[in-house]
């Protein structure tokens, strides 16, 4: 994995550790990410990876170690380090009794956007919902829900995306439009972290593919370097303790 200093980094984390209680989720984890990046974190269930992306989100504090995130270091920056970044789960998160449009304009206030109309209406066109803007979200589809969540993570700009299996119950139909979404998200530069499963997609969106295992980073690679096949051997072998980081 490429080290880079704070000051270059979007993200730069140093030594991170977690724990619940006795056990230890994330060892000593090195982890850097340079502005127009596309990674993809990939692992097994349950060694990190949520916990991880929760960590840079600020959603939850590191047991030890530095994390810095957009030049601003967690937890201490917080608030500033939120205003930065976009955020989906693999839950949207959104209130199912209001509309579309007042989802948005709801996250517009709290980012104290200024005249945010035309950056909603901007939003629902991009993800394909303005037709459904005056529909209340909880008859959506769980496609639906999940282009609405990205739309509510770009509305206000942000430089850096972390995405939380964002493919998670999604049909083919609704996958292929996150594609496409992804796509155009990398094409603007903006800096991507992304936990997947699904390496047949992310093979082809991410420019680079690490593994998490064992409580830290065990492999990196760039997307030049493997295709498909070889990004599945790869996988593997990471996981199994056969390729160092």
């Amino acid at each position: 994995m490429p080290v880079v200093s704070n000051t270059d980094a979007v993200i730069a984390v140093h030594g991170l550790t977690k724990r619940f209680g006795l056990k230890s989720v994330l060892r000593g984890l090195d982890f850097s990410v340079v502005a127009g990046e596309f990674v993809a974190l990939m692992g097994p269930n349950g060694v990190g990876k949520t916990t991880f992306l929760r960590i840079l989100a600020s959603l939850s504090r590191p047991t030890r170690g530095e994390v810095w995130v957009a030049g601003c270091r967690l937890p201490q920056e917080a608030a500033s380090v939120r205003r930065r970044l976009g955020v989906v789960s693999h839950q949207p998160l959104l209130y199912g009794d209001l509309t579309a449009a007042e989802n948005l304009r709801f996250f517009a206030r709290l980012y104290s956007l200024p005249s945010p109309a035309g950056r909603i209406d901007e939003m629902l066109h991009l993800v394909g919902l303005y037709r459904r803007r005056h529909d209340p979200v909880r008859t959506f589809s769980r496609g639906m829900q999940q282009r609405l969540a990205i739309a509510r993570a770009l509305l206000h700009d942000p430089d850096l995306l972390l995405l939380d299996e964002p493919y998670t119950g999604l049909d083919q139909d609704a996958a292929a439009i996150l594609d496409g979404l992804l796509r155009q998200i990398a094409a603007q530069g903006r800096t991507v972290v992304m936990t997947t499963h699904d390496l047949g997609r992310v093979a082809a969106l991410a420019t680079r593919f690490d593994v998490l295992a064992r409580g830290r980073i065990v492999a990196s690679a760039s997307r030049q370097a493997m295709g498909e096949a070889q990004l599945l051997r790869f996988y593997r072998q990471a996981v199994n303790g056969e390729v160092a980081a």
